[in-house]
This record gives structure tokens, sequence and C-alpha cells, in this order.
């Protein structure tokens, strides 16, 4: 069996993820006795032994629609965002004097992967509301990478996940020499998923008797406020943006 929470998971909040998972196993009454860090996402999002991940809402709508469950949406309680959603936040180095978005329309733009829905979905669609598209593009493999390629003057603007944002900027030095410069609109938070065919009731109430039950330190260290169910159509109605080019 295979249980894991890597979309924010790293030191500060790995205790806590790992108390979260006890207290998801204790109510479920069964599951693997730790997280599963490391190894292949896909292999083990994908895997009929999967009791409980977290994916994203791009690769959720995008290749795993249909073959796993939903179970539920994080509720984070993110600025400007409605219950179970989320959003990019662009991030410009602090000493850059410009402030509009569409000054940065031809500026080294950096992102974490091309099926996130926050570092390329979400500010792509964005920026093609305002009439332009990001086109000078650094792919970076993570939001952190992201951040101190901007921090480091190999790129100008990055997006990044609001969560991961809020937490850089408790955690990590490098958000120090940066600033916000837009958030995109929201889209749903990043989903909860279990193996096809298991029961997502039972897996959506204990996930919420174990947030219930973790005390106030580890709720703020994952940014945790409950859960929300959201149908698997409020994420494949998310724009999706075309692709990077080869």
């Amino acid at each position: 069996m295979i249980a894991s929470l890597p979309m924010y998971d790293r030191p500060e909040t790995a205790a806590a993820n790992d108390r979260l998972w006890q207290g998801v196993r204790a109510a479920l009454g069964w599951g693997p006795e730790r997280l599963t860090r490391g190894g292949d996402l896909w292999t083990q999002w994908l895997s009929p032994d999967l009791v409980l991940s977290q994916t994203c809402g791009y690769p959720y709508r995008a290749q795993l629609h249909g073959k796993v469950t939903l179970v539920a949406t994080p509720d984070y309680g993110l600025r400007g965002c409605p219950p179970g959603h989320y959003c990019s936040v662009l991030v410009a180095r602090a000493d850059d004097p410009r402030t509009d978005l569409h000054a940065f329309a031809k500026a080294p733009f950096a992102y974490n992967e091309a099926l996130s829905q926050s570092g390329w979905a979400a500010p792509q669609t964005h920026a093609q509301r305002l009439g332009f598209r990001f086109s000078n593009l650094i792919e970076t493999g993570a939001h952190g990478a992201s951040a101190r390629a901007v921090a480091d003057g190999r790129a100008d603007l990055a997006a990044l996940d609001a969560l991961s944002w809020a937490m850089m900027r408790r955690h990590d030095a490098v958000a120090g020499a940066l600033r916000e410069i837009a958030r995109t609109a929201p889209t749903p938070a990043l989903p909860y998923i279990t193996a096809r065919g298991r029961d997502a009731g039972a897996l959506f109430a204990a996930l919420e008797q174990a947030i219930a039950g973790l005390d106030d330190r580890d709720r703020d260290a994952l940014g945790l406020r409950g859960l929300c169910r959201l149908p698997a159509a409020a994420y494949l109605a998310v724009a999706t943006p075309s692709p990077p080019a080869a």
C-alpha cells in the first residue's frame, strides 16, 4: 500500500505531514505505516495500491481523471481565493522597477514544469487574458528553483504556487530578494486522490478527522484549514494553455 503527501512536503512540514497521515491511518484503521517519500510520482499516483496522495490540478485533468478516484480538495484559506482554491503568485526581484506585468512579456520567465497548474497553466492563461504570452522560458523543475532563478538574475519573473510562496516567505531567505507583481485568478486547489475503485467517502471522513485532530502548530505549518468537496467537473473546466514549444 502507498500513501504520499508530496506537494508541500519540505523539512519544516515533514513532521506535520507524518502526523496528518497517522491521523488518517488511525481513522481508517488500516493503511501503510509511513508515508512514501521519493520515487516516481506518476507510478505512485497510478498504482492500484495507492491509498492516498495529492496531485496538481493540471495532471489530474490532463492524465489522471478517470484513472484515479478524487477524494477531496484541501482548503488553505489563501488570500483572495474561495474555499478549496488557490492561485499563482508572479514574483520579480525586489529591486526590479517594473510594476506592470506587460513589461515582463518578453522577459526570461521561470516555471517549474509544463504540467503544473500554478507554474505553467495559470500564469500563461493570465497572460493571454492580458493580450500576450510568456515566451522567453526557463524550466527549473521546482518552485524553489524558479524563485532562486529570479533572485540570481537568470530569470526576471517566476510563477509560484501561492501556498509554496507563503512557505518560502516563512522559511527561505531567497524570498527576501523577491517581491510580488501579480496573482492569477483562483483555480481548484491540489486534490487528494486514491486508486480507482477505493471508497472516497471513507477517505474524506478520515482526512477530515485527521485534520481536526492536528494541533494548531501542525495546521499552521501545513496551511490546512479543512476540506472541500469539489467535483471533478470543477477541475476539468479549468483552461489549459498550449504547452511550451519544444
